[in-house]
């Protein structure tokens, strides 16, 4: 009786334990496929941010909102412009390029800054706060594998050569400079959560005229030295831009740049694993000055292409995006993969073979780079990603620092209320889902002229101040809506009948910069 029972007992067991573990085992499959489901549906990302390009320097903008025939074509930017979904009312975070790049990296109005005005030579002091949130960490804290490629323009820390403690001289016109430019020591895009790196501390546009990968300096040739780089000396004297002299690799030919950091783009795109999505930020410094272009471009002419060689140089930035896109297609993400592309400040004052040409940066907008009117900050803006954003237009008001709390949403990293306190989490709006908030209003700076910008509803009101904001006096007032294109005409800032909103709106403003309250809805 008892040894049947037991050999019952042990069939049973037996027959339980194959159950379980069957069980176990389909749970566990069933797991894994969620958890292979939720790392696919997370997107790669690949944020692109051109250097001084306008909304006039494409040609797709040119025909859908000017009416006019392009005198040049950018087709890759063209054709990602119509897959996505396009922000008319787009903008970069200032009108000049290191403080739109400090709020991007931040989501920080530069105001927040110890340097409000912005302006960041190679040596200056790091203006991030260390375990605050920066586009890189949020992204890298969701796993994703992270790099950062081309003009950074945001300081960073070197050691100087005679004293061996960190290096806070002048980045230009000093020959007997005792600074070790060998490498990085801190407080470049590594500490912003960025896992490689392959850097132009002020891109192209120098001081200095030096390439680092992963914080040291990466040779341009084979016998490539740290030298004092100006005009007597550089391969192209023309390399040495109006910034002036500064260290520099005795092998810099700005010509043959954008075909090196689109090459670094490409290679850290084919590196990574399919099982890690990673996130790719594309500084390119085209296409400001010194406007060199190289002869061709992965056999497309380059130099003489287009009336001008500013033009030339937009046509070749076009050519580095188009790699890009082509790396994400040929290792079979394209369709996986959200791509954002703007410009850091609007464009340029166009030069005169441009001008005799017929071309216009800015295209319809008044106002060009470093300038409070809107051409100065309304820049190419949109995302695509297929089959999750839908083509078309959106005129909601954007500023392209909104891609921290966006991106943060997208892979689910929590930033606290007191951090990227100026970034709007557009993602809702991206995807044509409910919670999507609109601001209230948008505080924004221009360049050097110390101009300041409070945009609510229609209404713009700039603000004319010094570099140490010793007063705030009303410039101009315009109604986005009547007058889009601020005709000097229509100005209202000194109609008796407005000088209720003129001083409503600069008393709104000053409250708002004094308080640091957060000038975006906090929905992550």
């Amino acid at each position: 009786m008892f040894p049947v029972l037991s050999v019952d007992l042990e069939l049973g067991w037996a027959r339980m334990t194959g159950e379980m573990l069957k069980t176990f085992f389909v749970f566990f499959l069933s797991l894994y496929g969620c958890l292979a489901l939720q790392a696919k549906s997370r997107p790669n990302i690949v944020l692109i941010m051109a250097d001084d390009l306008g909304l006039g320097d494409l040609s797709h903008y040119v025909r859908k909102e000017t009416g006019k025939e392009p005198v040049f074509e950018t087709p890759t930017l063209d054709a990602l412009a119509r897959e996505g979904l396009w922000f008319t009312d787009g903008h970069s975070a200032t009108a000049l390029c290191s403080p739109t790049r400090y709020c991007v990296m931040s989501g920080n109005n530069n105001y927040r800054s110890y340097a409000p005005w912005g302006v960041w030579g190679t040596f200056r002091e790091s203006a991030f706060v260390k375990g605050e949130a920066t586009l890189g960490s949020v992204v890298k804290d969701a796993g994703y594998r992270t790099g950062f490629i081309g003009k950074w323009h945001l300081g960073g820390d070197f050691l100087d050569k005679k004293t061996g403690k960190l290096f806070r001289g002048d980045d230009r016109r000093d020959p007997d400079t005792t600074v070790d430019a060998s490498k990085y020591v801190a407080n470049g895009p590594k500490d912003c959560g960025f896992d490689y790196d392959f850097t132009l501390p002020c891109g192209i546009q120098g001081p200095i005229y030096i390439a680092y990968e992963n914080e040291k300096w990466y040779p341009l040739s084979e016998d490539s030295e740290l030298v004092y780089l100006w005009e007597e000396n550089a391969i192209n004297p023309k390399d040495v831009s109006d910034k002036g002299p500064g260290m520099g690799d005795s092998a810099w030919d700005t010509r043959k740049i954008g075909d090196l950091i689109s090459s670094k783009a490409v290679d850290f795109i084919e590196r990574q694993s399919e099982e890690e999505p990673f996130f790719l930020y594309y500084c390119s410094p085209m296409v400001h000055i010194p406007h060199v272009p190289p002869a061709a471009f992965d056999g497309q002419k380059i130099r003489g292409a287009t009336p001008s060689l500013h033009l030339d140089m937009v046509v070749e930035l076009d050519l580095q995006v188009k790699r890009i896109v082509e790396a994400l297609k040929v290792k079979g993400v394209y369709e996986d993969t959200l791509i954002v592309f703007t410009s850091d400040n609007g464009g340029l004052v166009v030069d005169a073979d441009t001008e005799k040409a017929g071309h216009d940066s800015s295209g319809l907008w008044a106002g060009s780079k470093n300038l409070a009117l809107e051409g100065g900050h309304r820049v190419p803006f949109f995302a695509v990603w297929p089959d999750q954003i839908k083509p078309g237009l959106t005129d909601e008001l954007a500023v392209n620092q909104d891609m921290l709390a966006t991106f943060a949403s997208l892979v689910g990293t929590h930033v606290p209320e007191d951090q990227a306190r100026d970034s709007n989490n557009l993602l809702p709006l991206l995807l044509g889902e409910d919670g999507f908030e609109q601001r209230d209003f948008l505080v924004m700076q221009a360049g050097s002229r110390n101009e300041l910008i409070f945009r609510k509803g229609d209404w713009k009101l700039i603000i004319k101040s010094d570099p140490k904001l010793s007063f705030f006096k009303p410039q101009n007032l315009f109604n986005l809506r009547d007058n889009p294109y601020e005709d000097s005409k229509k100005d209202l800032v000194r109609n008796p009948e407005y000088k209720g909103r003129v001083d409503a709106m600069l008393k709104e403003y000053i409250n708002i910069r004094n308080s640091g309250v957060r000038t975006a809805p906090y929905n992550l």
